[in-house]
């Protein structure tokens, strides 16, 4: 099962699961749903990718991603792992809400930061989408 980030028209990120990214990605620029959050956000650029064996890691890791700020879902994509990290980082020095409903941490996103990066296959192409692969 595959969890994925499309970049929209507007410029704002859309995160799915799917277990085939090519069947998706053409079901969403198509439009076949218009209820579909990216039917008004066409042209739309598969910017990341990450496979997970078993699926419902997928649905969790997909939940994680939707909970992130732009910027951090950036920086997921183009494999910064620096700012990633630092973006992790709590500001209040509090636990955030967010965290607590999904029983994460920064620590949690560090990690996964530095799985992708061991698990990512990327050429040097910034812009080229990610692959990374989790198994359980």
């Amino acid at each position: 099962m595959y969890v994925y980030i499309l970049l929209c028209a507007d410029g704002t990120f859309y995160t799915g699961v799917t277990n085939n990214v090519e069947r998706r990605f053409f079901e969403h620029e198509e439009g076949i749903d218009e209820r579909c959050y990216t039917y008004s956000r066409r042209p739309l650029k598969l910017l990341y990718t990450e496979l997970f064996d078993p699926p419902l890691d997928a649905i969790g890791r997909e939940k994680q991603i939707k909970g992130w700020s732009h910027g951090k879902k950036e920086a997921l994509i183009y494999g910064e792992r620096g700012k990633l990290v630092e973006l992790s980082k709590c500001k209040t020095g509090h636990p955030s809400t967010s965290r607590e409903e999904r029983g994460t941490s920064a620590q949690d996103d560090e990690t996964s930061a530095q799985d992708d990066k061991k698990n990512s296959a990327r050429d040097d192409n910034v812009n080229a989408p990610r692959l990374a692969r989790r198994d359980g």
